[in-house]
């Protein structure tokens, strides 16, 4: 597989998909069942770009919803701060209003919050593929961080039903989702 071919097509088609409001908008519903009834108080995510599923929506109901609780619950939403010179992520605390500022690449990230250690991440996917593999950009961000946080997040893919791959073979360094979901339900583990 031509693994920076596949992801160019992968983006283009993501890029342009037609019903883009309706996948979004069900692949929201899939994230908001998901979560529901996990334990988790810190979350990470990431800052949608290039056509990416933006997760942020879902986890803030997700916040809110830990509040209403009959015993509230303080949860916090994660995004990514870019180490340039290590290439790897830490989280800082992020809320809708938060002040943010663009990143070395120009992404947007949240400026002078706290860091946060989440217990689950989630992560974007290009493509993915059996056994929990994703297909990223190719810049190993997420793999290089995720071999370095501890303790290890449980990592939740998030892609539309286009990227699935179902000849993707994983490198030596590329590190297995825990979950994969698009907008059609659960797609890793097989259920």
């Amino acid at each position: 597989m031509d693994k920076s071919a596949t992801r160019q097509a992968l983006l283009e088609t993501r890029l342009n998909m037609p019903d883009r409001y309706a996948r979004v908008e069900d692949l929201q519903r899939v994230m908001r069942i998901w979560l529901f009834g996990r334990s988790d108080t810190v979350i990470g995510a990431y800052w949608p770009i290039k056509g990416e599923f933006d997760p942020l929506p879902a986890l803030h109901r997700w916040k809110e919803d830990g509040e209403l609780l009959d015993d509230p619950v303080r949860r916090r939403i994660g995004l990514p701060v870019v180490n340039k010179l290590h290439k790897t992520l830490t989280f800082h605390v992020w809320y809708p209003g938060c002040p943010m500022e663009e990143d070395a690449y120009g992404i947007p990230k949240p400026k002078d919050t706290e860091p946060v250690v989440p217990t689950l991440l989630f992560v974007p996917c290009v493509g993915y593929g059996p056994g929990g593999y994703r297909l990223g950009y190719g810049g190993g961000f997420y793999d290089r961080t995720l071999a370095t946080l501890q303790p290890k997040p449980f990592t939740v893919g998030l892609g539309f039903g286009h990227g699935f791959l179902p000849d993707l073979m994983p490198e030596p360094h590329d590190v297995p989702l825990d979950a994969i979901l698009n907008e059609y339900g659960t797609v890793w583990p097989v259920q």
